[in-house]
């Protein structure tokens, strides 16, 4: 990690913190949702059309008009028309959302030791925040292991995990309550991360889902780690073990990957078979640790 000895940190403005994000040709998206009419209006534009007057004037209209802002933390190639995580150029940020027991989410964060200080803290709600970090050196993969492990360890969004991700936009107000909120963010740090400086748990259906739960970790999630099915498939196969009901250990891996498989009872089904077929056939020495192949008959 690195970062600048005369930093000061300060709230920014909507336009800073664009910049904060991008650099100024960067593509990123914008999404405008309003709940009221039901409309959800997404833009892919350079950075610097986004910070300018003219497009946040418009977006003032948009937001005063009931639409919630969001911005898109990671930049998508140029000449895309979506953000899917294939259309993302380069992993830029690891981010939490935080919203139930957030603030004793946010003072884990700041006090545990296990992860660096964060370089943004937005206020999004009363009581409720997002939290981003400025990364290099992580690819897809990687970035989404270290996301969902942020996310268990500390009480985050799971449904936030994902690098085509996009955060609110601070300096317009929060249209998904009663009570109006305009959303701020303190920038706290311009140090830059790397994977080895987060000492998470790596993601796995038996990682705490709760704060209070979560346990001390030494271990550091590193470069050309194994991929989340291996980490499925190496849980199936302890929980097997250890004894526990078939039934159960199907039922918490598709509750921890319901957000990110099309059938994640099929997934979670097929993950176990597999880790019971390896069991059965395991040495009188240990387990066989052969990783499971993908179907190539049905999306999972």
């Amino acid at each position: 990690m690195n970062g600048s000895p005369s930093f000061t940190a300060r709230f920014l403005s909507a336009p800073e913190y664009v910049y904060a994000l991008h650099e100024p040709s960067d593509h990123a998206a914008v999404l405008i949702r309003n709940r009221i009419r039901q409309q959800t209006t997404q833009r892919i534009l350079p950075a610097e059309t986004i910070a300018s007057a003219p497009f946040q004037s418009w977006l003032h209209q948009q937001n005063q008009s009931g639409a919630d802002i969001f911005i898109g933390m990671n930049p998508v190639r140029e000449g895309s028309r979506n953000r899917t995580k294939e259309q993302i150029r380069e992993v830029r940020h690891a981010y939490l959302d935080l919203d139930e027991e957030a603030g004793a989410s946010l003072q884990a964060i700041r006090t545990s030791g296990d992860i660096p200080p964060p370089n943004f803290i937005l206020d999004t709600s009363p009581g409720k925040h997002q939290v981003v970090w400025r990364v290099e050196g992580l690819n897809r993969d990687q970035a989404e292991t270290l996301l969902r492990a942020l996310a268990s360890q500390y009480g985050g969004d799971p449904a936030a995990t994902d690098i085509s991700r996009l955060l609110r936009l601070p300096g317009f107000t929060n249209r998904k309550y009663n009570e109006a909120f305009v959303v701020r963010v303190h920038h706290e740090t311009d140090a830059l991360y790397h994977g080895q400086d987060f000492q998470v748990q790596e993601d796995s259906p038996e990682s705490p889902r709760h704060l209070g739960d979560s346990q001390k970790s030494s271990r550091t999630i590193p470069t050309g780690h194994r991929s989340q099915s291996e980490a499925d498939w190496a849980y199936a196969k302890r929980a097997l073990a250890r004894g526990d009901n078939t039934e159960q250990i199907i039922q918490r891996i598709a509750d921890y990957r319901a957000d990110d498989k099309a059938d994640p009872w099929y997934y979670a089904r097929l993950t176990v078979i597999k880790a019971q077929l390896s069991y059965l056939r395991q040495s009188p020495t240990g387990i066989s640790n052969e990783p499971p192949r993908q179907s190539s008959t049905r999306e999972i």
